[in-house]
């Protein structure tokens, strides 16, 4: 059996989290906090990592091509090749242009540190022109990359609510708010599998909360 290591409350591990809940692979999760990982399996120290038959995996994004690789049905990508890319030129503007952008401003945001005025002017253009970038990408038809469910709504369901909520805290608006994000997100989370990850994500953020407080 897979097992999943990392913790409920990281966006990245819920990705993968989502794949296999949404494939019905059976999978053990296995809570791994940063800085209490197998660093054979993952060499930089990161969550998520995957223990499989062959051997340890790690960097979400792998993770989700081994996914669909070994266990083809349902499939999260289309057949077509270029209709595949197309979803995976999604995802990496979700994980690089989107997320990893703004999680610049987490340590301000949600965990009670300071971002200088530079950062966030920075973040604030640079975000402002890669969102305009993604929403030209985007389709919320319903799904964001088109009529069928893939692994781009593994990211975006993920991602998207993180971006909003740390631009609204920092800059007092949703940088997201032209987009139709909310409607979405909301429609996504009538899924099974959706309302496991953020049933699991909220109570696995209270203890990494207590953690952060700890330390």
């Amino acid at each position: 059996m897979l097992k999943l290591c990392g913790f409920a409350g990281s966006n990245y591990h819920n990705k993968v989290k989502l794949a296999l809940l949404e494939k019905n692979i059976p999978f053990e999760e296995q809570l791994t906090w940063v800085g209490e990982t197998d660093t054979d399996a993952t060499p930089l120290g990161k969550v998520p990592y995957l223990q499989t038959e062959q051997g340890p995996l790690c960097e979400s994004t792998i993770l989700l091509e081994y996914i669909e690789q070994q266990y083809p049905t349902p499939a999260l990508l289309p057949p077509n090749a270029y209709a595949a890319a197309k979803i995976r030129e999604l995802m990496q503007y979700l994980d690089l242009h989107l997320e990893l952008e703004a999680r610049k401003l987490y340590p301000e945001a949600f965990f009670g540190g300071k971002v200088s005025d530079g950062t966030k002017a920075a973040v604030e253009k640079t975000l402002t022109k890669n969102i305009a970038a993604f929403a030209k990408l985007a389709k919320f038809s319903p799904f964001v990359g088109g009529d069928t469910f893939t692994l781009a709504d593994c990211a975006a369901i993920v991602h998207l609510p993180l971006v909003s909520s740390a631009t609204k805290i920092i800059y007092g608006r949703d940088f997201l708010a032209d987009l139709p994000v909310k409607d979405y997100l909301k429609a996504m989370g009538e899924r099974d599998s959706v309302q496991r990850v953020n049933a699991d994500r909220k109570a696995n953020t209270a203890l990494f909360m207590e953690r952060v407080k700890a330390k």
